[in-house]
């Protein structure tokens, strides 16, 4: 059970598209794990550097970033997503202007587990 909810956070976050980001929240309820965005958390903890995962692009749901300001991870998502054309502003990405709003085919076709 463990190995699917991991996929399915995982595969989910790759949908995230380059300019944008997604809440642990939204991760979670994409991936048909309502509820669960420690979960999402836990899991982007825990993943490997060879996992080529988009981790940078998923932030709180008030848009802040999760790391400590002033840490070294908080520093690399910032560059991250800098780098991507997302504005980050005192650790925080404005949602209304970045978040990810998945269309209908992503949600028909590339969420489906």
């Amino acid at each position: 059970m463990a190995e699917k909810q991991q996929y399915q956070i995982y595969h989910t976050i790759n949908l995230i598209p380059e300019g944008k980001v997604a809440s642990y929240g939204q991760i979670a309820d994409l991936a048909g794990l309502p509820r669960r965005a420690r979960l999402v958390g836990y899991y982007l903890k825990h993943c490997q550097a060879t996992e080529n995962l988009k981790w940078h692009r998923v932030i709180k749901s008030s848009g802040q970033i999760a790391f400590p300001p002033g840490s070294e991870r908080a520093k690399v998502q910032s560059e991250n997503l800098a780098m991507e054309g997302v504005v980050v502003k005192n650790g925080r990405v404005n949602m209304k202007k970045y978040q990810w709003t998945p269309d209908i085919t992503d949600i028909l076709y590339k969420l489906k587990f």
